[in-house]
């Protein structure tokens, strides 16, 4: 968990010296501990005012830092729909 981390850092780091509009992580966090992906959810809360980011993810504590969430499900085989939520508009209701 921790070089993988390291590795995540490493791409922050070069988003430092040549940011990006934009960036999609599919599950970065899967291999994190507890602690380490609140490092890494901290991380994304420094860069998410120059880069948008959209994280695939399966850990709770990654989608409760998420400002929108969006999912597929397949309620009849063979179609998917796409479901979406802005979560801070969940916290006002």
């Amino acid at each position: 968990g921790e070089r993988y981390l390291v590795a995540v850092s490493l791409l922050f780091s070069i988003y430092l010296t040549k940011p990006s509009p934009f960036c999609l992580m599919d599950e970065v966090d899967a291999p994190l501990d507890d602690a380490n992906v609140m490092r890494f959810i901290r991380l994304l809360e420094e860069f998410k005012h120059s880069t948008q980011f959209i994280v695939i993810t399966h850990n709770p504590r990654t989608m409760q830092a998420a400002e929108a969430a969006y999912g597929v499900t397949m309620q009849e085989p063979g179609v998917s729909t796409i479901v979406g939520v802005r979560l801070g508009e969940l916290e006002r209701v």
